[in-house]
């Protein structure tokens, strides 16, 4: 161990300049948003940032949601997660300013603060809750998705060298293991303050994997000389399995869909004028057309090459992995979006966490004394013992859940109903009505609150189904 260094203050600030940045703020306080004096951002800007907000590693269990919703239920499902979407954006931007009586209107730079400061301090420390919650899901998808690309990888390289009627067997548990040891090593990084190129290079990863299966679906629909499929969807021996299907795919389109955390965020970003609102509002109708457009081609591309047979992720599905050398290319992009991906997840849980333990134990050395470390021919390594403990024991959790439950699809769809209705549907809903003063038996409030109760029920459908799927699985 090399030289101790004095540092009375943690890095709690290591996303700001990330669109997930500050989700990372205090629920017990509202955070003072950072200042933006030289904002350049346009229609443009915010919507590349919205798109690669959407599209990840959900896209590859669109289409397995496909085949089991049916040709017209499939889409219909998908355009109506579409419209919730936008209309949760159309909501939220006009939460972005509130009227202040002695400073002017108030900036909310974050998801959070506009709960923080419209709804009050109790749904503030709710929705902070439930922001934790949404990082930790994440975590555990990630692991999951990232051991099954790993696992495709060496698959495609056995049955491509071997022969197809090789033995391949690989536990997808060692390569949990692998992508928690990467996640521990790169949580100890205390500079993560300039990420843009995290995020850029992740937007890459993913869209490329996901044209990379839209194109072997299309190839593969070619190929067959048919589409597959059917309007009622993968035939199930009951009238129940047929609903709890249903109710996983729901699930599993949910997960897809959402960017409502980091919509202010992006939103801070522009210039004005014109009017913030008004870009993020083109700007969102945009992004949802053009990410509908594309799930609706990687989801029904999938189901028509695949039809009754396609796979839960479908970038495994494409018969004994050829071309494998195409398939280890999209699956190695899917592992390095997820490697990124997880830190620009978990950074902000981390700095809030250590931000607090900061404050509570201000003459803590674990907690404030940073170390050097430093390595023949590697540069020097700043180590916390509060950051080495926490977030090692951090990863360590998320890697045990990921694999007690190794199940794509279930994990998928209960991360995806398990804080959509609160994030997507309630908070912008009430944060609009009472930013714009509606009363509670007008018109329009009860549309929105009827509108926000149908919702609710439909992501408690899904919501039960992806845990009965869930537990099936684990004790099947």
């Amino acid at each position: 161990m090399g030289k101790r260094e004095e540092d009375g203050d943690l890095e709690t600030s290591l996303l700001h300049s990330n669109f997930y940045s500050s989700s990372a703020s205090s629920t017990d306080e509202k955070m003072t948003p950072p200042l933006h004096p030289n904002r350049k951002g346009n229609i443009w800007t915010a919507l590349a940032h919205i798109i690669t907000g959407v599209i990840g590693s959900g896209v590859l269990s669109l289409a397995w949601s496909m085949s089991r919703l049916g040709w017209i239920a499939g889409p219909v499902t998908m355009l109506c997660f579409a419209s919730v979407t936008f209309i949760s954006a159309s909501l939220i931007c006009n939460c972005y300013k509130t009227p202040d009586p002695d400073f002017g209107p108030n900036k909310n730079a974050s998801y959070l603060d506009s709960v923080h400061t419209i709804l009050g301090k109790r749904n503030g420390k709710i929705c902070g809750v439930i922001v934790m919650i949404n990082f930790v899901k994440v975590g555990i998808v990630y692991t999951i998705t990232a051991s099954i690309s790993i696992r495709a990888i060496l698959k495609a390289n056995c049955y491509h060298n071997q022969g197809h009627k090789a033995s391949c067997d690989y536990k997808a548990s060692t390569y949990m293991l692998l992508f928690g040891f990467i996640q521990i090593l790169v949580s100890q990084i205390p500079e993560f303050r300039n990420t843009e190129w995290l995020s850029a290079v992740a937007a890459i990863m993913s869209f490329t994997y996901s044209l990379i299966g839209s194109g072997l679906g299309l190839a593969k629909v070619i190929e067959n000389g048919e589409v597959k499929g059917s309007i009622g969807g993968v035939p199930t021996s009951t009238a129940a399995q047929k609903v709890w299907s249903v109710a996983q795919a729901l699930g599993n389109i949910a997960f897809s869909f959402p960017f409502s955390l980091i919509f202010l965020e992006i939103q801070d970003t522009l210039r004005s004028p014109p009017p913030e609102k008004a870009t993020m509002k083109k700007a969102s109708i945009s992004a949802v057309c053009i990410t509908t457009t594309f799930y609706l081609c990687c989801a029904g591309f999938g189901y028509a090459a695949f039809g009754n047979s396609t796979p839960g992720n479908l970038l495994t599905g494409f018969g004994f992995y050829e071309p494998y050398w195409l398939i280890d290319f999209a699956n190695a992009c899917v592992a390095l979006h997820l490697i990124g991906g997880y830190q620009v997840f978990s950074q902000p849980l981390f700095a809030t966490v250590e931000k607090r333990l900061a404050r509570q134990f201000p003459e803590s050395a674990i907690v404030h004394d940073n170390y050097s470390l430093k390595l023949p021919a590697m540069p020097a390594l700043r180590l916390n013992g509060l950051r080495l403990c926490f977030r090692t024991t951090y990863v360590v959790i998320i890697t045990a859940i990921a694999m007690i439950f190794p199940y794509f699809n279930e994990v998928i769809g209960v991360a995806g109903a398990i804080n959509f209705w609160p994030i997507v549907v309630y908070f912008p809903v009430e944060m609009y009505i009472m930013q714009k003063n509606i009363g509670t038996r007008t018109t329009k409030s009860v549309i929105l609150r009827t509108y926000s109760f149908i919702c609710l029920l439909v992501i408690l459908f899904a919501f039960i189904g992806s845990i009965k799927a869930l537990m099936s699985a684990r004790f099947s």
